[in-house]
């Protein structure tokens, strides 16, 4: 897992954590088609033509709200529940999981405006992200941010079957605004949010969500306020 700096900038279609894996597999693609012929070369630049597109990084419109908290991932939601001992945060909360399949987009926005007060890398298995054992057991990495009102929430990316490189970029301490790009999970998985109890919920189990975009739920109107 790497902590640095997510350029955040307008128009830039491409995440940087793919440049890499794009600039590898265009040399394969571009050997694959001058010394292997058509067919070798076609897969070969479809895979290329695959990771182009995986890795991209759309500009999102962020809603006003300041007591809104957006989704932190593209994918549809596969559990809403009141768990009672939040490994994240402090004491029971509303834990909300995202699903990410491969096809979404899989750059992690920041769902609320805040302060980072604790990073925690946990290094972990690979089951598959849908089950509710990914929580516990798969690598993952968690935030814990403090926004102006008061609130504590938590953040959490989860490795899956196919996803094995989390990409963090901030630390604690840092000033976050909401929507902002804060790291991706390469090639998959999953986002859970351990939310206060008396946040109101705004999404329903199996509803798709964008990051970034869509509302998940608004803070208690006195801490909103």
């Amino acid at each position: 897992m790497k902590k640095r700096e997510w350029p955040d900038r307008a128009g830039f279609i491409i995440a940087a954590p793919g440049f890499k894996y794009i600039g590898i597999t265009g040399v394969v693609a571009a050997l694959a088609l001058g010394v292997g012929g058509i067919i070798p070369g076609g897969l070969a630049l479809a895979v290329f033509a695959f990771v182009c597109w995986f890795f991209r990084d759309p500009d999102r419109e962020i809603p006003p709200e300041s007591h809104a908290l957006v989704s932190p991932a593209d994918g549809k939601v596969i559990s809403i529940e009141t768990i009672p001992g939040s490994t994240v945060v402090s004491g029971s909360c509303i834990r909300v999981c995202i699903f990410m399949n491969v096809f979404n987009v899989h750059v992690n926005r920041v769902p609320m405006e805040g302060v980072v007060e604790k990073v925690t890398y946990y290094p972990g298995k690979f089951f598959n992200a849908s089950l509710d054992k990914a929580s516990e057991h798969n690598e993952r990495n968690a935030l814990v941010i403090r926004t102006p009102q008061g609130a504590v929430y938590g953040v959490v990316q989860i490795a899956g079957l196919i996803a094995r490189r989390i990409v963090c970029r901030v630390q604690p301490g840092d000033s976050l605004e909401r929507g902002r790009r804060y790291g991706m999970i390469r090639f998959g998985s999953r986002l859970d949010l351990h939310l206060p109890l008396d946040m109101d919920i705004a999404v329903t189990l199996g509803q798709k969500v964008s990051a970034g975009t869509s509302i998940v739920g608004y803070l208690n109107q006195a801490q909103g306020e």
